[in-house]
């Protein structure tokens, strides 16, 4: 009578750690691969373009299709000050609202305070692009661009920031939508980073003597910064990469006549979205593709610089230790 083999259970568990050990190594590489397959893609139909052009792609602004002579400098203009204007915006107002909820909102209010914000996360760009066009943009024109254009009238430097045609449709309306559609994620990160620092470090700063500013400063935020800054960056990535809210109210004009904040201007995103449908095959369609590999190499190089940033920030940590 043959005796019936038992498992042992740390044989079993070491074959399960080393399929799931399998799986992690094929879920990274398979991420790395479609990374590669992506880029491979973006620069085989941009060739055409980058064979014709190169370089100057970038600093060209002319965007002609009827007589085939493309540059970028206008959508990357575009997308580079709509996404610095977002953050400007947004991080403050994120911080203020992480701060609060974490250190001085009342018990009652936190949770749905927190929901509240966590919900514009999921109001869908369409209808944020809507609203600024119907809405926003006429307050925008009426009780924003047009007292500034009547008191820097004539100013050298500021005069020029606010030209433009009166119709709350440019450059400075996409800034504040896109931080709009941000605040919330960077709200959310930061407010999630904060609640993580232990409370015995800050029930410390306060026991010292400390004010409130002074614990989040000086305690919560070096202990956080590493969240803190991927909260900005998810929130940079967010604005770079966002398509229609700007297509309704960056004004889609292809030409760069002025720096004025007002001044209608168009984005990468925008550009893409409202020719690519149309792009007739061969070099106006490689243009286009030319443009979305820009952008890749734009959410590559912020993505590398908040590394770096990071990197720096704990090297001085362990010289001032």
């Amino acid at each position: 009578m043959s005796v019936p083999t038992v498992r042992s259970p740390l044989r079993v568990s070491a074959v399960a750690d080393r399929l799931f050990g399998w799986a992690a190594r094929a879920a990274a590489l398979l991420t790395l691969g479609l990374l590669a397959a992506i880029l491979l893609s973006l620069l085989v139909g941009a060739w055409p373009a980058i064979e014709k052009y190169g370089l100057g792609f970038l600093t060209n602004s002319v965007w002609d299709p009827v007589g085939e002579e493309f540059g970028g400098l206008v959508m990357i203009y575009g997308t580079i000050a709509t996404s610095l204007i977002a953050l400007l915006i947004a991080v403050p107002v994120s911080f203020g609202i992480a701060l609060f909820l974490t250190e001085l909102s009342p018990a009652w209010l936190k949770r749905p305070l927190g929901t509240a914000i966590e919900l514009l996360a999921a109001i869908p760009s369409i209808v944020y692009g809507m609203w600024g066009l119907l809405v926003f943009g006429p307050i925008l024109a009426t009780f924003v661009q047009q007292p500034l254009q009547s008191l820097f009238a004539g100013v050298p430097l500021l005069g020029p920031l606010v030209s433009g045609p009166p119709v709350g449709i440019g450059i400075l309306a996409a800034g504040i939508i896109l931080a709009i559609m941000i605040i919330p994620f960077i709200a959310a990160v930061m407010r999630d980073v904060f609640d993580v620092t232990p409370p015995m470090l800050k029930e410390s700063a306060y026991a010292l003597g400390s004010t409130t500013w002074e614990v989040v400063y000086k305690v919560v935020l070096p202990y956080t910064k590493g969240g803190v800054i991927g909260g900005i960056m998810l929130g940079l990535g967010r604005a770079l990469g966002e398509t229609m809210a700007v297509t309704f109210v960056i004004g889609n004009f292809n030409q760069l006549d002025s720096l004025s904040l007002f001044q209608p201007a168009n984005s990468i995103t925008s550009a893409l979205a409202n020719e690519f449908a149309e792009a007739a095959s061969g070099l106006h369609q490689a243009a286009l593709i030319y443009l979305g590999l820009v952008l890749f190499f734009i959410t590559f190089v912020v993505l590398s610089l908040s590394k770096l940033l990071l990197s720096r920030l704990r090297k001085s940590e362990g010289a001032k230790a």
